[in-house]
Order: structure tokens, then sequence, then C-alpha cells
């Protein structure tokens, strides 16, 4: 149960942090902060060829999940602007 609740932490922190990079923090909960966290940390991994431990917390694991993160909502901008852009 704790290594659950830590993923939860460490996937609402990191997608808050990607929220404020990518300034949309102010569009985004809390449930999307952790869902954004959560695949923005194995997006970074797959993308960069890191193999986390689970049970660790480093530098280079949040650095790693963040890019992550701001890489997906970065999609996620692209997209909906799109969709707004076809729209008109």
């Amino acid at each position: 149960m704790f290594p659950f609740l830590l993923w939860m932490f460490f996937g609402a922190f990191v997608g808050w942090l990607a929220s404020l990079v990518m300034s949309s923090d102010g569009r985004r909960g809390v449930l999307s902060n952790i869902v954004v966290g959560v695949v923005g940390s194995a997006l970074g991994g797959f993308l960069f060829q890191r193999h986390m431990t689970p049970n660790v917390v480093s530098i280079g694991s949040v650095l790693t999940a963040l890019s992550g993160a701001v890489i997906l909502l970065a999609l996620a901008n692209l997209f909906s602007l799109s969709q707004v852009t076809r729209a008109r």
C-alpha cells in the first residue's frame, strides 16, 4: 500500500511541476496532475532509456519524470490547439 501512495504523491508533485513549467497550472486539477506525473514518468523513462528503481527518489528520477511530463503536456496542448483551429 505504501509504494502505491508514494507513486501517487510523486506523480502529483511531478505533474504539478510540469504544469507550472507549461503555464497550465490553473486548468488542471489534482487528479490530472497525478495522471500526468505518473504517465510522464513512464514516458520519460522510456524516452531516455532510464530504468528507475521504484523505491528510490533522486534528482535524476525527478528530472526524467519531469521531462516526460512536460513532453506529455506539450503534446496534449498541441493536440487541443489543433482541435480548436479545425473548429474555426
